[in-house]
């Protein structure tokens, strides 16, 4: 059975060392979505909303969280991102989705800073949105694929909960 790499034999929480892993080039794609309101949808979708715009405004914020995940996370590297692309594609009536990717050469994968821009990018949507639409819902968040490190490649629907 894998264990769980944060825990050392004691089951004491530990940040893993990757002084002694070779660098590869990793990356990872995430998603997330969001469903609102047909109004709140229709302002985003025409631009029209109060606070701004809106996507771009979640697309800084998910940049900025991947550049912060270690900051997030408790165990989590600071990793030297070379790339963090957040995009959105608007599905009429009511929904957002979300389509994150982090990349970077280095020792450790990058799997956290994909999914937080992915949730980051959600929320921040939820945040410039919610004097108009409270119950939004903000769901979805997964891994979509990974490449790179020792652990191999990983494209959903290849054996996961939910694939």
């Amino acid at each position: 059975m894998t264990r769980l790499t944060h825990l050392d034999e004691h089951g004491k929480a530990h940040m893993v060392d990757v002084a002694d892993k070779p660098s590869t080039t990793r990356t990872a794609c995430a998603q997330a979505q969001v469903t609102m309101s047909e109004q709140a949808f229709q302002l985003l979708n025409e631009g029209t909303h109060k606070k701004g715009d809106v996507l771009a405004v979640a697309r800084i914020a998910g940049i900025q969280a991947a550049k912060q995940t270690s900051n997030l996370i408790p165990l989590c590297h600071p990793l030297m991102l070379t790339k963090v692309q957040v995009d959105f594609e608007l599905c009429p009536p009511n929904q957002v989705k979300i389509a994150t990717l982090a990349k970077l050469n280095g020792q450790t994968g990058v799997e956290m800073e994909a999914l937080t821009a992915a949730s980051v990018a959600a929320l921040t949507i939820y945040d410039m949105c919610k004097a108009v639409d409270k119950g939004m819902v903000i769901d979805g968040v997964r891994l979509l694929s990974k490449s790179g490190g020792k652990s191999g490649d990983y494209q959903a629907g290849s054996g996961g909960v939910n694939d």
